[in-house]
This record gives C-alpha cells, structure tokens and sequence, in this order.
C-alpha cells in the first residue's frame, strides 16, 4: 500500500510537472485547443498511440476477449486497427492542409469552415458531447483500478482522477495532454512488453499446449467466428463491421485534430507511422483475455459483492497473478497512465468544441457580432475552462452508479458521435465540390440508424441472429446506409460539374 500511493504521488508530481510546462507554452484559445504547429512527429506519434489506446484497450477489452475468443480479438483488435491505420492515412493529409489554410480548431470548426455553414459548426459541436459516453468509460475503467491499487472506494477514486486530469488540462490544455501523453506513452510502451512476454512465457511453458487447453474451455474460443457470441458472431459483425469503426473512430475531436499540431505533408506521414507499430503494440494486449484462462481461476474474476463474473476485472486480476506484488504496484501505476492519456485528450477535445463551436456561435447568433476575434478567444478561452469543470462534476455523478457494461456504454456514445462526423469529412476531403443538403441527410441517418438499430434492433428483427447489441455492428450497417449514398451522390455532383 505504501508503496502505491509513494509511486502514484510520484506519477502525480511528475505529470504536474508536464501541465505546467504545458502552462507556460499556452498563450492563448488557439495554442489551448491545437498547439502552434510546432510539435515533432516523434512527439504526435507517441501522443496520438496513447490517446487511442486508452482504458478499453488496457483495462476493458481483454475481458470481451476471454469471453468470446478469437473472434472479439479479430475484431476489437485485427479488423479496427486496418481501418483505423488506412482512415487516418487518407484523412490526415488534406485535413491539415484545409485546416491549417481555414485556422480551423477543431473539427466542427473545420466542418462549418469546409462547408460555409456556421449551422453545420454549430449541429457537431451538439453531435461532440456523445463523447460524454466514453468519457465515463475512461473514469470508470481508472477507478476499477484506482480502488485495487490503492484500497480507496469508488468515490475517491473518482474525485482524485476527475481533479488531478482536469486541472492540468484547465492549465496547460493540448501542450499538457501532448507532454503527458509522451511520458505515459513511453511508460505504455515499456509494461506493454513487459505484459507480452509473461503470455508468451505462459503459451510456452503450457502442458498441455495452450491452444488445446483454450479450446477444451470452450471450442468456441479459438474460432475465428464464434457462433454462440452475442456480438461477434458473424463474418459483418467480426470483420466488416471492425474495419469499418476502425475507420470511422479516427473522426473522433482527439484523433484527426493531431494533424493540426504539425506544419507539414512529411511530419504527417511520420507520425502516422510512429502512431502504427505503437498502436499495433498496444493492441497485443488484448491477448490477456486469452492468457487469463490459463493462468487465473475462474472465481477470481468474480465480483465479491454480488458473486456475478465480472469481465472487466480480467485484466488486473491477470497481472495480480503473474506479477510479484511490487511489480502489480508499478504495472497499475502506468494502467491509470493509459486511460489518463486518452481522457485529457478527450477533455481538450470537448472543451474546446463546446467553447468555440457552441457558445461563441450562440453568442454571434444572440447578436453579439461586434466582438473582435481576439475578444471572441478570450471568450472561448474562459468557457473552454467552465465546461472543463462541469464535465468533471457530471461525471462524477453518472460513474457513482455506472453502466454495466463500460465498454458497450462507451462505444455505444462515441460511435455515435464518429458516425455523424463521417460523411462530412470524407467527403470534404476527397471532393472540391460538395452538396450540403446531402451531407447534412448523410449525418443524421448515421445517428439514427444507429440509436435506432442499438436500442430496438432486436425488437424489431428478433429472429434475425444479428448482434444488435455489438455497437460496432449497428454503427457499421449506419455507416454503410448513410456514407455510401453520401459519397455516391457527390461523386455523380463532380462528375457532372
């Protein structure tokens, strides 16, 4: 116990540190919500890993994996990083070369720039505040670790990471979440491989081998397509519907953004690259789904209050069986460093685009036009600021008695936010011309085919087998009914102009 709170006050300090150092780099709303465009690839590259490998990735999809096998593997891991890597690879050049002309902030910024539409910026800076969801998601997967490691209960555990994350955002904002992400993305790094080798040490050294003990557990485990999976159980819903979230998710405000932080073509295709083989790395983790059954007791993962199996402890009860207590200590140290680097990133994000997008854009439609831009930055640089800390207290609330399912709640929020996001960017990106009206039809049926699909797709199709209850499967057929038509219709628009 000392120990832990001695390596977490040390963690504390030296990311104080970083925010302060972001502080004195932080002039003003612009270098608050992208930075000046002076960061190295190396640094965006670490930082973007990090951010997008977050609390899911470490704490919560290895369990979706014990449970499913393969198939959760396939497409939590396989399928979203192809899409993922090949979205961003044809994104990010054109958006930060519209961007950095426009001066767009952020992504809605970009939209309503891109499209002449202040209404546009204004429908996505509302459509932003679906990543509220996945916001909870991270505090809650910090907690779940916070009160093993540090023996404190659910509400402390929340007060320390909602204070400690928002305070050097509310200082240093995207230089803080850049600092800090390099030196939690380094410490990522190294337990990464250090997880990875106890597994391969466990698939090693099994008798018999581990494979055939996996799949004396359950055959379906080792399936590439688990049949009696609720939300991977088919070909779309493993594969597709993987590779196409994969892609969509990198429209999230703290992915495609990291293009604004550098002033070139070439610093883009480095830390993309830089970005691919940490992201890969960090996806390896979810092995541990498989890795747990070997090396942990079923009862272990079950919830001492309740007696239910709690798949989203697999993770931490994993390391506390194949770590000496003192290494546990450390590992659950950079765990909590994990899901921080994608929360800051995530707070800067939402702040920002609520700051900018949705109040000023209020305030010049209330008839406050005669503002200059300097005074209007001013203005976005104090509520950015506010919203930070009402979003701290709101998730405080929401995580005293959190969803069930972390994960699904999550991606259930932030795919919905990704999913309206889609069709605007990409076509914006690939085509000089653009429609609108089709756009703006595009957007909205990606939300409600969505919601829709999720919430009442079983009611309404309840002999169809389909994994309705899988986000990415509802978000892949919503994305494939509103951005094929999408794309479709503006490539006829340009070939006839």
């Amino acid at each position: 116990m000392t120990l832990a709170w001695t390596l977490f006050a040390i963690y504390i300090l030296g990311t104080s540190y970083l925010g302060w150092l972001g502080f004195k780099k932080t002039r003003d709303f612009g270098s608050f919500a992208i930075g000046s465009g002076d960061m190295s690839p190396l640094v965006v590259g670490i930082t973007l890993a990090a951010s997008t490998a977050s609390a899911s990735t470490f704490i919560i999809n290895p369990g979706f994996v014990y449970v499913d096998g393969w198939s959760a593997w396939m497409h939590l891991a396989g399928s979203v990083y192809i899409g993922f890597v090949g979205m961003l690879a044809l994104l990010s050049f054109r958006f930060r070369r519209i961007g950095a002309s426009s001066k767009a902030l952020t992504i809605p910024d970009w939209i309503g720039k891109r499209y002449g539409s202040k209404n546009f910026a204004l429908y996505f800076s509302i459509v932003n505040l679906f990543s509220f969801a996945f916001i909870v998601l991270l505090v809650g997967g910090i907690s779940i670790v916070m009160q093993k490691l540090l023996q404190v209960n659910n509400e402390t555990a929340l007060i320390i990471t909602l204070v400690f994350v928002t305070s050097y955002v509310f200082l240093g904002g995207t230089y803080a979440h850049v600092f800090t992400n390099v030196f939690q993305g380094t410490l990522m790094i190294l337990v990464t491989l250090m997880i990875v080798y106890t597994g391969i040490a466990i698939m090693a050294e099994s008798d018999p081998p581990f494979w055939s003990q996996i799949a004396a557990i359950d055959p379906n485990l080792v399936k590439l397509v688990n049949k009696e999976s609720t939300l991977y159980n088919d070909f779309f819903s493993i594969y597709a519907s993987g590779f196409l979230i994969g892609a969509a998710l990198v429209c999230q405000p703290h992915i495609l953004t990291k293009a604004l932080y550098v002033k070139t073509d070439q610093a883009v295709r480095r830390y993309i690259v830089v970005f691919g083989i940490g992201f890969f790395l960090f996806l390896l983790l979810l092995l541990v789904g498989f890795w747990a059954h070997v090396a942990v007791p079923a009862e272990a993962l079950t919830d001492s209050e309740t007696g239910l199996f709690r798949q989203d402890l697999v993770m931490t009860v994993y390391l506390q069986h194949v770590f000496p207590d003192w290494m546990f200590t450390i590992i659950s140290i950079v765990l909590l460093a994990a899901a921080m680097s994608t929360l800051d990133g995530l707070l800067v994000g939402i702040s920002t685009i609520t700051a900018n997008d949705f109040i000023l854009n209020l305030l010049n439609r209330m008839g406050d036009k005669g503002r200059s831009k300097e005074e209007q930055m001013r203005i976005a640089y104090r509520a950015s600021h506010i919203v930070l800390v009402v979003l701290a207290v709101s998730v405080y609330f929401v995580n005293l008695n959190p969803p069930k399912l972390l994960g699904i709640f999550g991606q259930a929020g932030v795919y919905g936010l990704v999913l309206a996001t889609v069709p605007p960017l990409l076509t914006g990106v690939l085509f000089e011309k653009v429609a609108m009206p089709l756009v703006w039809v595009a957007s909205i049926a990606a939300v409600v085919i969505h919601f829709g699909l999720f919430f009442y797709g079983e009611s309404l199709f309840p002999d169809s087998g389909l994994a309705f209850g899988n986000p990415g499967f509802t978000g892949s057929l919503a994305l494939l009914f509103s951005t094929l038509p999408s794309l479709a219709g503006t490539w006829w628009i340009n070939r006839k102009a």
